[in-house]
């Protein structure tokens, strides 16, 4: 069974059509959430990934833009975040709000105990995994063998075996090319991976970044795949959005 991971698309309807492109073969969607914010288009992508199908966890911006998120969770956004917020709730269609709104908590276990999907961490459900405590007390709320998580937009992740803690992270040559990066996984450790941003990827790397999961032979293999930026910003500012949500995306900061 091979999944394709996939989280934080945030409206970049460019962006994932260029992932979904240059994707393996697959037999599942895995999406950690944040299908929407920042980007300039919510609805083609909500749409877009109704068709996709898979299992789907909710994500801070999808309560935020479908109006659902509590009051008071509103400061833990950012200015920009939020000006994004309140566009995206007047521009999504009803349907679109809804489904959005719809959406299940995380962690959600598409392979029973081995596998848990989060957006953000196991518990709290936004909290960012950032550093190894953060990943081992995600660990430590599931039997999960792997937690995959989103929300920091970075492409990465931690192993640990027994004490042992090993910083997870691609390393890719120079240039504007797809490239992947094969890990091969050990039944003897526990894992936190983070497929990193379809949409607004934060690790210094611009391209849209997705992972495939092969549970056969026990294999994450990272991708990063060129898509039209130039495009993306174009749309976001024609929106009237918040430019820097337009200048960050070729940065990939």
């Amino acid at each position: 069974m091979r999944a394709l991971v996939i989280s934080d698309i945030h409206s970049n309807l460019p962006a994932l059509e260029a992932v979904l492109a240059a994707a393996p073969q697959y037999d599942a969607v895995w999406n950690l959430g944040d299908i929407v914010g920042y980007g300039a288009n919510p609805n083609e992508v909500v749409e877009l990934v109704k068709k996709l199908g898979g299992i789907i966890v909710r994500g801070n911006h999808d309560r935020a833009c479908s109006g659902t998120m509590h009051f008071s969770d509103y400061r833990n956004l950012s200015w920009n975040a939020s000006a994004a917020a309140l566009w995206t709730q007047k521009d999504l269609k009803p349907e679109n709000a809804q489904w959005l709104s719809n959406l299940k908590r995380g962690p959600l276990r598409p392979l029973g105990r081995k596998v848990a999907c989060v957006h953000g961490s196991t518990w709290p459900e936004d909290e960012y995994i950032r550093s190894p405590e953060d990943a081992s007390r995600a660990l430590s709320k599931t039997r999960a063998w792997i937690v995959f998580s989103g929300h920091t937009h970075f492409q990465g992740g931690w192993s640990f075996e027994g004490r042992k803690c090993v910083r997870l992270k691609p390393v890719y040559g120079s240039g504007p090319d797809a490239v992947r990066y094969d890990l091969l996984l050990s039944q003897e450790g526990r894992y936190v991976l983070n497929p990193g941003s379809v949409g607004q990827p934060r690790d210094g790397d611009w391209r849209a970044a997705i992972a495939v999961f092969d549970d056969d032979q026990s294999l994450l293999t990272w991708y990063r795949v060129p898509y039209k930026v130039l495009a993306a910003q174009r749309r976001i500012r024609r929106a009237g959005l918040p430019k820097g949500l337009a200048t960050r995306l070729r940065k990939g900061q």
